[in-house]
């Protein structure tokens, strides 16, 4: 079955070719070939290593965002075992953060961190270009209209 990329897969680039042929096999699959594809969310170092301390016994970082905060929408982070038909996976079996079709509408192209300081250690965003502003402790944003 081969699809005419340029119609259905905007933010693929163009190249020579206007046809790929994709092997459907289910939704799950489909989703994380173009998550793969388009590689829009990073994992730090700090990031990867705290999810393979803390993720041994099959479970992975769910990001998803939430209406909210003081900015208008916040962070959510929980670990999980269950994959939904609309998550997205990053990373490797041992460090995975899955990200739900909607929640990466909000923070695609970001960067799941892990900080430490003094009083407080977790996991946060960095970088995410759909973010405009955000409130000082961090966890809440408010998005970019285009």
């Amino acid at each position: 079955m081969s699809f005419k990329i340029t119609k259905l897969f905007p933010y693929i680039p163009r190249s020579s070719t206007n046809l790929i042929t994709f092997r459907l096999i289910g939704k799950r699959n489909f989703s994380e070939a173009i998550a793969a594809q388009k590689a829009n969310v990073q994992l730090s170092d700090s990031c990867v290593k705290r999810l393979k301390e803390i993720c041994t016994d099959g479970s992975f970082l769910r990001v998803t965002v939430e209406s909210g905060g003081c900015s208008g929408f916040m962070y959510k982070f929980d670990l999980d075992k269950t994959m939904n038909e609309d998550d997205l996976a990053f990373g490797t079996d041992k460090a995975k953060v899955v990200i739900d079709e909607v929640s990466l509408e909000y923070c695609e192209g970001a960067t799941v961190d892990f900080h430490t300081e003094l009083i407080r250690a977790g996991f946060r965003i960095l970088a995410n270009p759909k973010a405009e502003l955000g409130c000082s402790c961090g966890s809440s944003f408010s998005i970019k209209l285009d």
